[in-house]
Order: C-alpha cells, then sequence, then structure tokens
C-alpha cells in the first residue's frame, strides 16, 4: 500500500508512473488526497469538541459549589449536546476511515521507472537467454502423454478423486519431484536462507498484509466457516512472519525459505495451455523471501535473479530471462523479472518463476519497519520475493526434453536424490 505521506507528496509523478500499468489513476489519487483533507478537518473538529468537553465538565462543579446553579444547569445541557456532536464526529471520522483505506487498497504499487510500457507479456523485454536448446524424437510426446506412457502421472484419478488440475504423482514421477524440492531447498540452504514449514491456510490479515487482498480474493480457495483462505504462494505465510515487527538494521540481510503446496482456483482458465502440468489448481512451489534495508533492495533483486537462474542452469534447461512490461506487472510489484523454460515438445515457454522487488509496498500494509543504528525513527523495509522454483512446468520441461526413443533421461544434479537416471 502506497502511503499517504507518498501520494501527497508525490501525487503527480505516481499518476505519470503509474500510467506505465495502462490505466489512469489520477480520479483515485485526487479522491484519496481529498478524502485525507475531509480525515483531517473532522479529527480537528473532534479533538476541538473534545477539548471543549473537558472544560465544560471541569466548571459544571465549581458553578454548582459557588450557588450558579442556572449557569450550572446551561453547563450541563452544553455537555450533553457536545457529547452527541462527539459521538457523530466519532463515527464521520470513521466512515471516511474506512472508505480512505478501500481507495487506498485499489492503488497498485508504483513501478519502478525502468518497468518499460505495454499491455501484456507480448511486450515483456528479453534481458538474456541460456542454456542448450535439446534434440528431442521426431515423434516426441508432451510431457502429459509421456506421464501415462510411464505410469507416473495420473491426471485422470486425481480428477476422480477432485477434480481438474489436481494431479496424482506415481512411482517414479513422485519420487521426481520430492528430488526436485529436496534439490531446491539444499540449494537454498547452501545460499543462507533459513527454511521455514509454515501453515497452509492464513488469515485474511495475512492476505491484506502482501496485498493478495483484495486483489486476488477471487483467486484464493476461501474456507468460509472460518474465514481462512488457502495459500497461493507461500509468499503470503513467510512474509507475514514479520507483520507488525520492528527490526533493528543489524537483523538485516533477512533471508528465508520454504516448501509448500500452492492453491490457486485459476478461475478463466482454459484452452490448449491450461493441459497437464501447465496450469493446475494445487502445486508444489519452493519460494525464497528477502527483507532488506531500502537502499539496498535493487542490488539484492539482481543477486535474487542469478540465484534463480543458477537453478535452472544446474537442471540443464534452456530459459530465458524477461523483465515485465507495465501491463504484465503485478499489482504489488514495483519491477519483476520472469523466468521461462523452453517446453521442446510443446514448442513453447513457459514461465517458471517469478522475482520480484515489493519496496515498501508490501511493509506499508504489514506495519514492517526497521530502525538504524542512531535509533532514529522507524523506516519502512524493503521486501522481496521469488519462486526458486514452481514444480509443475519445470517437471513438465524435463520430462519432454529429456525423453528419448527408450525413456526420460533425469538432470544429473538429481541422481543422488532419485536413485535413477532414467525413467
Amino acid at each position: 500500500m502506497l502511503t499517504l505521506k507518498y501520494i501527497k507528496e508525490n501525487s503527480s509523478e505516481i499518476i505519470e508512473l503509474l500510467k506505465i500499468r495502462n490505466k489512469d489513476f489520477s480520479e483515485i489519487i485526487d479522491e484519496v488526497i481529498e478524502l485525507d483533507k475531509q480525515r483531517i478537518a473532522t479529527q480537528i473538529e473532534l479533538d476541538n469538541t473534545l477539548s471543549e468537553s473537558k472544560k465544560i465538565a471541569s466548571e459544571i462543579g465549581m458553578l454548582f459549589k459557588t450557588g450558579k446553579q442556572k449557569d450550572a444547569v446551561l453547563a450541563k445541557e452544553k455537555a450533553g449536546e457536545l457529547k452527541i456532536t462527539s459521538k457523530n464526529l466519532n463515527e464521520q471520522l470513521s466512515d471516511i476511515q474506512e472508505v480512505l483505506n478501500k481507495k487506498l487498497y485499489e492503488i497498485p504499487n508504483v513501478p519502478n521507472k525502468l518497468v518499460p510500457a505495454g499491455k501484456s507479456d507480448a511486450d515483456n523485454i528479453e534481458i538474456r537467454t541460456g542454456g542448450k536448446m535439446p534434440t528431442i524424437p521426431e515423434k516426441a510426446l508432451p510431457h502429459w502423454e509421456l506421464a501415462s506412457k510411464y505410469d507416473i502421472i495420473d491426471f485422470e484419478l486425481g480428477n476422480k478423486i477432485t477434480g481438474a488440475g489436481f494431479p496424482v504423482y506415481k512411482g517414479k514421477g513422485a519420487i521426481l519431484q520430492r528430488a526436485l524440492i529436496n534439490f531446491f531447498l539444499q540449494e537454498a540452504n547452501k545460499a543462507s536462507y533459513t527454511e521455514i514449514i509454515p501453515p497452509l491456510l492464513v488469515n485474511p490479515d495475512s492476505g491484506f498484509g502482501t496485498g493478495q487482498l483484495p486483489d486476488k480474493e477471487g483467486q484464493m480457495y476461501h474456507v468460509t466457516g472460518d474465514n481462512l483462505y488457502l495459500i497461493p504462494t507461500a509468499e503470503i505465510p513467510l512474509t507475514n512472519i514479520y507483520r507488525n515487527v520492528i527490526l533493528s538494521e543489524d537483523d538485516f540481510p533477512v533471508k528465508i525459505t520454504g516448501y509448500t503446496p500452492c492453491f490457486r482456483r485459476e478461475a478463466g482458465s482454459y484452452g490448449k495451455d491450461v493441459r497437464g502440468l501447465n496450469r493446475l489448481h494445487q502445486f508444489d512451489k519452493v519460494e525464497i523471501v528477502r527483507l532488506e534495508k531500502p537502499e539496498n533492495s535493487y542490488k539484492v533483486l539482481d543477486e535474487m535473479v542469478k540465484y534463480v537462474e543458477g537453478l535452472i542452469q544446474k537442471l540443464e534447461l534452456p530459459y530465458r530471462i524477461v523483465r515485465l512490461c507495465g501491463g504484465d506487472l503485478g499489482f504489488t510489484s514495483a519491477m519483476t523479472y520472469d523466468f521461462e523454460v523452453y517446453s521442446a515438445a510443446q514448442d513453447k515457454w513457459l514461465e517458471v518463476s517469478s522475482v520480484s522487488n515489493f519496496e515498501s509496498f508490501q511493509a506499508s500494509r504489514l506495519k514492517l519497519r526497521y530502525k538504524s543504528k542512531d535509533n532514529k525513527k522507524a523506516k519502512l523495509a524493503h521486501s522481496l520475493n521469488g519462486s526458486a522454483l514452481a514444480l509443475p512446468r519445470i517437471l513438465a520441461a524435463i520430462l519432454e526434453n529429456n525423453q528419448t526413443e527408450t525413456g526420460i533421461n533425469i538432470p544429473k544434479i538429481l541422481h543422488s536424490l532419485t536413485g535413477f537416471d532414467t525413467i
């Protein structure tokens, strides 16, 4: 969430930068500024009313003691009127604050000046590519047919048990899935990320804290009886560990990681792009989260990009890195790099990771602050996260790119974790 102070001091610049997202936010920015003026005016009127009420209350007893009964009665009547006025002003203030908060929640993060203009993923900028394009058999199969052929993933069984988008991993498919999770966690451990096993359900405050609520409410599974949400990403519980926390300068860098299943309704998704593992309602992912001082966050973003790139290189997958344009940028992000791996049998690029800097946007919602060594006023920290990695499309690319006439070769880096080198 953008702070009121930031909006009031930089409204023109904010409006211009938000145009990169292909939407004019000038009207809502003006509404926020006007609502804040109303809030301040109402608060001043309330404070003055309460001050006057307090003064009169202290005078009433003295008037009775000095025999000024008529003046005392008039003072009591005035005190009663002021009490009603203050009650009404309190209600007005609460209503204004509620509307103001809703308006603030509608404003996305301001894109970094390096974010390119554009309307869709077609306008994203390719930063670099890597890896060797695979050579596959002439009659290569897509991963969903390979999964059936070798009996390693059962999409129909998942559909029977739950519904579409909930696959069942079997035998070597299950072992390969687990090996990938272990590989990603081991690499995170080597890079000094502290592993966390978080809850898979979060309360609304956690959803608001990282910005999924209200923006993505319709895409999250909601347990209505308990008013809890199944997490669409480990970003939510991991980052919310630091909600309402004041860090010290010595606490940085904060580096945490966690493996979780993730749950997404993916409402509106259909067609060939959702076949097999391409788009699921439940999938596994290892997430990395960083908290940093503002002056370090973009250096750290580059470090995280290099880290995720290293994972893909070790899996020997062809990849490309793109910087997202304004039209493709997430609601909470100031800058995002997407990683895509090439899926040979589908002849297409599949997104497998997003690495983002949220600057202070999430920290403002979370009230996540830090104090410098000079112990001056606490400042908002910067938060960053990245998929390292999301498994479904990584697994799809591994199966398709490494297929041969006789089986599927497993990347060398995983051999010690799977216990086999082919399927």
